[in-house]
């Protein structure tokens, strides 16, 4: 029997945000289906080496995922694309209906195009054909191979669905919140089964992320990128009357929020504005902030938090659920994820750990599959061969060691207080380390803190890390604790906890954004911190993404040593070999196999 016959029995479908024309700007991604079940998946950038891969086309992404499965393109049953273009023509006839012969259109961000509804029908439709030709044209640019068939899904629903089939229920409430898909900006979902129903639509440009990107563009920061720098710094604010009574005048909080005071006309002219109330230009980015900016983050946090919140708590009760999903961008905000867990209404609780566009690709496929299957990792991309890893240091002529117990070795070294650059198994898909790229550390102390952010991150040092905390251990550890396997969720730490850990608490209020860690999920992880309790008694480690400041985080054994020897860490571990600093001639193992 040929190998293609063989492989017609089992289905792929290939899943990717474009990035091009129409299709969004930012973290396009691949994610590979077999029979179903999501196999792979990767972000543009991590391939590219460019954060946030802005306006790539998600070619490597592509050809990883096909890698992977050993398949050629045409070996592909269906691709799937996370936009609708039709639907662009939604907010064309809203517009039209509400302001005749004008339109706002989505794709060129407010310029204002004067179109009778006949037009308004003919540009429609020859946009979404424009739209999926360019996405063929680019296929064809890089693949020789034909293409197949191709379909475009709603951007909302994508996001959606990524939230509720790996979720660790069969029916709930799912809230995607991000900047803009087609021409909405949150979108409440009831879920049960294979059936996704919109409940409720919040149209752009009544955008929280639009919101939360224009006050990090106003705090020195680049939207779409520093939000996560305005949520870490809100809690070193302070209530403050005047900036929450300014803004509670500019926009509507809560389930019927609008905030188009601030984003009517896009994230620069939301800066514009925010200026204008409150006499304050726009900073530079730095590492030190004044109190007024502290208590501005502070603020704008609550009011995001009080207004998702509120959206939640309102539908978790009129839909009679308890079991509640979230995905789009701004879920990634694991302060806001803390107050939703919290509810009283709020039972079960699953965050899509990818949850920004990266995460659209899976969405995508299990729209396809309909399968559900808990997501307990996101160990999808690539791995490394003991021997091609071994061919790599040769080739450099880099000293390394393979001690006979390499997590006990480890351990000791991180008990003594050195940093760690780990590279291990499948690298993880979304914007957490979850050790298997990750930087570790003595949890122990605030020196240790301080040195990863200076020496090893350059970033502000007042930014906080996160633990990986073994599971067996999370109730000593965490406040109604619960598993956390992805770094999204926070928690308090009781008190009589806080001074065993003092690196992974936030400075300013003492929270912390575990990744609990079972045998299970990552068999050396746990290995390595169940090792470092033995010798320590403290079942936690300071875990950071392996990357320099403004990087993706690392792919290969490669970039891996780069950063190693370009950043303040003292031991790098790939797959089984340990690398110290100065062991840079000779290109042997100082250990017989």
């Amino acid at each position: 029997m040929r190998m293609a016959v063989v492989r017609d029995m089992v289905r792929y479908v290939l899943s990717f945000k474009p990035v091009t024309h129409g299709f969004g700007s930012h973290d396009p991604s691949a994610a590979i289906f077999r029979d179903g079940s999501l196999v792979y998946g990767i972000e543009e950038e991590r391939l590219s080496r460019q954060k946030h891969a802005t306006d790539d086309f998600p070619s490597r992404a592509i050809q990883a995922c096909l890698d992977y499965c050993n398949i050629k393109l045409n070996d592909i049953d269906r691709i799937y694309l996370p936009y609708e273009p039709s639907l662009y023509g939604y907010s064309v006839r809203e517009r039209l209906s509400s302001l005749p012969g004008k339109l706002l259109d989505a794709e060129t961000r407010g310029k204002s195009l004067y179109l009778t509804e006949r037009t308004a029908e003919k540009y429609i439709g020859a946009k979404a054909g424009f739209l999926t030709g360019l996405v063929r044209t680019e296929l064809a640019a890089v693949f020789d191979d034909p293409i197949p068939p191709l379909e475009t899904l709603e951007h909302h629903r994508c996001h959606a669905a990524s939230a509720h089939f790996p979720a660790p229920f069969d029916e709930g409430l799912v809230v995607t919140v991000d900047g803009l898909g087609e021409y909405d900006a949150t979108v409440v979902w009831r879920t049960k089964g294979d059936d996704l129903k919109r409940v409720r639509t919040y149209e752009f440009p009544n955008s929280l992320g639009h919101f939360f990107g224009a006050v990090t563009d106003f705090l020195g920061y680049r939207a779409f990128n520093g939000e996560g720098k305005v949520m870490g710094l809100a809690p070193y604010g302070n209530p403050n009357e005047a900036i929450e009574s300014t803004l509670r005048a500019e926009i509507d909080l809560g389930v019927d929020y609008d905030v188009t005071g601030i984003t009517d006309n896009g994230i620069e002219s939301g800066v514009a504005r925010l200026e204008e109330l409150f006499g304050e230009a726009d900073r530079s980015s730095g590492t030190t902030f004044t109190q007024w900016e502290k208590d501005f983050a502070y603020t704008v946090q609550r009011l995001l938090e009080e207004t998702v919140t509120d959206i939640v708590d309102h539908y978790a009760t009129r839909l009679g659920t308890g079991n509640i999903g979230l995905a789009g961008g701004v879920a990634l905000n694991c302060k806001m994820n803390k107050r939703v867990m919290e509810l009283p209404a709020v039972e079960t609780l699953f965050i899509q750990p990818v949850a920004h566009d990266g995460g659209l690709a899976i969405g995508a496929g299990y729209l396809d599959s309909c399968t559900h299957e808990e997501m307990t990792t996101v160990y999808l991309g690539n791995d490394y061969k003991r021997d091609s890893i071994r061919a790599e240091l040769k080739k450099d002529k880099i000293e390394y060691i393979e001690p006979d117990d390499l997590e006990r070795y480890v351990a000791e070294r991180i008990a003594d207080g050195e940093l760690i650059g780990w590279h291990q198994g499948r690298m993880e898909m979304g914007p957490r380390a979850l050790g298997n790229r990750s930087i570790v550390a003595d949890p122990r102390t605030i020196a240790s803190r301080d040195r990863v952010n200076e020496f090893v991150k350059h970033r502000e040092e007042w930014r906080p890390f996160s633990p990986s905390l073994l599971e067996d251990a999370m109730d000593e550890y965490l406040v109604d604790a619960q598993q956390a396997p992805f770094m999204i969720k926070t928690f308090d730490v009781p008190d009589d906890q806080k001074d065993n850990i003092p690196a992974v608490l936030h400075p300013a209020d003492d929270t912390t954004r575990p990744q609990t860690v079972n045998e299970d999920q990552n068999p050396r992880y746990y290995r390595l911190i169940n090792e470092f309790e033995s010798i320590t008694g403290v079942p936690v480690v300071l875990n950071t993404s392996f990357n320099d400041h403004g990087e993706p985080i690392v792919n290969t054994p490669q970039e891996a040593i780069k950063d190693f020897f370009g950043m303040g860490l003292d031991v790098l571990v790939v797959g089984d070999f340990v690398v110290e600093k100065g062991d840079c001639g000779g290109g042997t193992d100082t250990q017989s196999e």
